[in-house]
């Protein structure tokens, strides 16, 4: 959380003092107030004793309670990569590429003590999502766009909360925290364009993962939905996770439910080309070796436990409120 002390109408000076505060001592912006010399404080060990006017928080993450709140005359305002009330929570950019939005946004708020993203809308800002877009990309995008928008808001304060709305209560939706789990591919469901918007999504961050011969296998360098030209078997083309290597491009090449999706390398044990992988684990003198009919299939998680019960529940604490 940062909090801004005072602000001035002239456009030289905004701001005239300036703390902040952290949840963690790892962060960009601690590492930019100790680098500018800048008050800082470790939440929740606050001092409020001194007269704040106005509080800003960016992917916080706490709720703050009320009496905190009200110590600052214009309370506490949020900046959200969102236009509320769709995709209140922790990773509103994930979501918003993984759900195919052609339209997003962000929107400053004012914050309220029991509940996150909720509070009153004091400026919002729509943006068109740009075709292949990616989360980190829309993310860094909608950074610029929301301080931009902070620096506005914070100039006509006063004249921002008298004419604030209240967000409508159609067309909420919740944005989780994104979890290794959504990395699995469901062969037999998901669609070339699903596979497409989940690598956009969270594919720099958590890879995409199958499983094959019993063993997890992460999905490297998707290529996006790609058009097979070559005659195959009935069964190599209608099987939902069947693997094909193109030579001529250099792609491991994956049927999904509606179409064939590309990878140019996997990782396995360690990282494989497309070509490394075919060559050690598909080639036809291997296959003659292998006892299993499975050998060309990747498998869907949902129908295979890992080995040894491994928890892939892990989840990401987006610091950047993507």
């Amino acid at each position: 959380m940062s909090e801004l002390d005072g602000q001035d109408d002239s456009k030289a000076e905004i701001i005239d003092s300036l703390e902040v505060v952290t949840l963690s001592r790892d962060t960009p912006v601690r590492k930019y107030a100790e680098q500018n010399r800048l008050p800082l404080h470790q939440w929740p060990d606050v001092d409020f004793s001194a007269q704040f006017d106005v509080g800003v928080v960016v992917s916080f993450g706490c709720l703050i309670k009320e009496n905190v709140i009200n110590k600052m005359p214009h309370g506490i305002l949020n900046v959200h990569p969102s236009l509320l009330p769709r995709w209140r929570g922790p990773a509103p950019v994930f979501h918003t590429i993984l759900h195919g939005d052609t339209v997003t946004g962000v929107t400053i708020m004012q914050i309220r003590p029991k509940r996150f993203d909720v509070g009153p809308i004091l400026q919002q800002e729509l943006y068109e999502i740009p075709k292949n877009c990616t989360a980190d990309e829309l993310g860094a995008t909608l950074a610029v766009v929301g301080s931009r928008m902070l620096m506005d808001t914070l100039k006509h304060l006063p004249e921002r909360i008298a004419n604030r709305k209240e967000q409508p209560k159609e067309g909420a939706s919740f944005a989780p925290k994104i979890s290794s789990r959504m990395a699995w591919i469901i062969w037999e469901e998901h669609s070339c364009d699903y596979i497409d918007r989940l690598f956009r999504a969270i594919g720099y961050r958590i890879p995409l993962k199958t499983m094959w011969m019993g063993n997890p296998i992460k999905l490297l360098d998707f290529v996006g939905k790609c058009n097979v030209l070559f005659t195959a078997s009935p069964c190599l083309s209608a099987v939902p996770g069947s693997v094909h290597y193109q030579k001529e491009s250099n792609i491991l090449l994956v049927r999904c439910k509606d179409g064939w999706v590309g990878f140019k390398a996997v990782k396995f044990k360690k990282r494989l080309s497309a070509s490394d992988f075919f060559n050690g684990y598909l080639h036809q003198s291997v296959l003659r070796k292998s006892p299993s009919s499975n050998t060309c299939l990747f498998q869907s998680y949902k129908d295979i436990r890992l080995p040894g019960g491994q928890d892939n529940n892990m989840l990401l604490q987006n610091n950047t409120s993507l």
